[in-house]
């Protein structure tokens, strides 16, 4: 089997087994995975397609939709009623808005799949009638026409990356497939699916021939429903761990499965890639794969810039998208999220950056760790600190380190914060930039932000006497909470609310040692006002307030 591995079994000498999928589409004679058409109502989109609709599947990148568009291809083509093509157009973006050439390059992917999916040269043979038409905006209309009446059989088009294509030809596309719907199905396809990151309804297109931008709703208004495609629900996670067990043997531990879902929150590609990588790394079969594995698993992704968490985190420099990160990095006030264009917000949804079920958040614990590395970086790499400064025995000492940082911020504090494009967050970066170039050497962070919080939760987690906390020689870890607030009102309210909600952060994260880090961010202010250490007692343990 192509694409396969071959691995010793308990009992076996060599067998070759299926494995994690992370780059393009599944195919289940190699990979595990969760049956494409059960990743959506099955039932519900063949009943678009016989009532001849044409509709929208979206969702963020890498969670399954060219693999649930393939699968429906070849379930339509194994019968007898429709003539299926699937046709990605994205080699089509390179022409930009020179629409002659971006249709060209369509029809040619349409020419093949054509013959390959369906043994079709009709469409290929009728390609110089079609380039004859003369104007490129209405090529792809033609050609489709032509398609359509050569069998008897109604043609179902699925279009893929459709939002990869932009400006005038994002809209001579959408505007052809407008114009010959009242002719299907007889001379048009019966039905097409539109496959993108986006709904269709949220595009705002600058075409160059128009004065003003165009929204996808009014250049496709023939769009009877959008579907979106979800993560994978706890049990659909379960079943596909449970895969690489019952074709090697090799079992998960309860909390490595239940961490599993806790990083990824069911995310498709990260799920997978987890897996991928502690099963790569864990290649004694008779060894359960523990929670320690699944940590390493994490940072060796975090740390090697995976495409896809590349993908995401250069989104970040994108006004919009900084328009709904920033206040969940910063903890700002509630109202602020009333700032926030709804457009911006829906747009980072779609992205798969943010969830809002209650309140807006990163959409999973990985991506939290992602973002404020990313934006971090540099910052992290020039910082003139080393993490045996704040060691003891092999013990951090977490103490050391902030006051460190404190005097480090009084002096610094304006130079640095200015250079992140998150500005707003900025004393929230610096500290986790700070923490990030210590902890590396031995230990991990964890971080909790949210929409109207108005604080950052972080978990410093690191191994008593030395080691990683991943290491399985070395399990006992240290668990210190440190929560960041900026001041707003009064001190004392700040410093109660603080320190109520870090004793809650320490009580969930099972922590004895607590941190509440306040910014004042008001530059009339002195620095000898602002800058103050101070012991608290927070139900019954000691959290020490620090002021900067």
């Amino acid at each position: 089997m192509e694409g396969a591995r071959l691995i010793a079994k308990p009992g076996a000498i060599l067998a070759v087994v299926r494995f994690f999928n992370t780059a393009g589409p599944v195919r289940p004679d190699w990979h595990y995975c969760i049956p494409p058409l059960e990743r959506f109502d099955l039932s519900h989109v063949l009943g678009l397609i016989g009532q001849a609709k044409y509709f929208v599947l979206h969702a963020p990148r890498q969670t399954g939709k060219t693999s649930s568009l393939l699968a429906l291809r070849s379930r339509l083509n194994a019968g007898d009623t429709y003539r299926c093509a699937y046709v990605n157009v994205e080699p089509a973006q390179a022409a930009r808005e020179d629409v002659a050439a971006a249709v060209r390059a369509i029809l040619t992917r349409i020419a093949g799949e054509a013959e390959s999916a369906l043994g079709d040269r009709s469409v290929r043979e009728s390609l110089p009638a079609v380039l004859g038409v003369g104007s490129p905006f209405g090529m792809l209309e033609e050609a489709l026409r032509l398609w359509s009446a050569a069998d008897p059989r109604p043609l179902v088009l699925l279009i893929d990356e459709i939002d990869a294509l932009v400006g005038d030809t994002l809209v001579s596309v959408l505007r052809q497939l407008w114009a010959g719907y009242p002719d299907r199905p007889r001379h048009f396809p019966q039905s097409v699916v539109l496959c993108g990151v986006r709904d269709v309804r949220d595009y705002r297109i600058h075409a160059g021939a128009e004065r003003a931008p165009i929204t996808g709703g009014s250049a496709f208004n023939i769009k009877a429903e959008s579907l979106r495609l979800g993560d994978f629900s706890p049990e659909e996670v379960g079943s596909l761990l449970a895969q690489h067990t019952e074709e090697t043997g090799q079992v998960w531990t309860g909390s490595a499965r239940s961490e599993v879902w806790r990083l990824t929150e069911g995310q498709p590609w990260l799920v997978n890639a987890l897996a991928y990588r502690a099963t790569e790394a864990n290649t004694d079969l008779g060894r359960p794969i523990g929670v320690e594995a699944i940590h390493d698993a994490r940072e060796r992704i975090i740390a090697g810039r995976e495409t896809h968490l590349d993908q995401l985190a250069d989104k970040l420099a994108e006004p919009r998208v900084r328009r709904v990160v920033e206040p969940l990095l910063s903890g700002r006030l509630e109202t602020e999220s009333e700032r926030i264009p709804p457009d911006d917000l829906q747009y980072v949804a779609d992205l798969g950056l943010v969830r809002v079920d209650g309140q807006v958040r990163i959409a999973n614990p990985i991506y939290a760790e992602v973002i404020p590395r990313e934006l971090t970086w540099t910052t992290q790499v020039m910082l003139p600190f080393e993490a045996a400064w704040y060691s003891e025995d092999g013990e951090l000492r977490v103490d050391r380190l902030l006051e460190a940082f404190q005097g480090f911020f009084r002096e610094h504090s304006e130079h640095w914060v200015e250079r992140f494009d998150y500005r707003e967050a900025g004393p929230q970066l610096l500290l986790q930039a700070f923490l990030q170039r210590v902890v590396n050497a031995g230990g991990r962070i964890e971080r909790e932000y949210g929409l109207g919080r108005m604080r950052t939760d972080l978990l410093v987690l690191w191994p008593r006497g030395g080691g990683r906390p991943g290491d399985p020689d070395r399990r006992e870890v240290r668990r210190t909470v440190i929560e960041c607030k900026l001041l707003y009102g009064s001190l004392e309210r700040t410093t109660q609310d603080g320190l109520a909600q870090t004793r809650a952060y320490m009580d969930r994260c099972n922590a004895r040692e607590g941190h509440l880090v306040i910014f004042d961010r008001d530059d009339t202010k002195p620095w000898d006002e602002k800058i103050f250490q101070r012991p608290e007692t927070a139900g019954g343990l000691p959290v020490t307030v620090w002021g900067m």
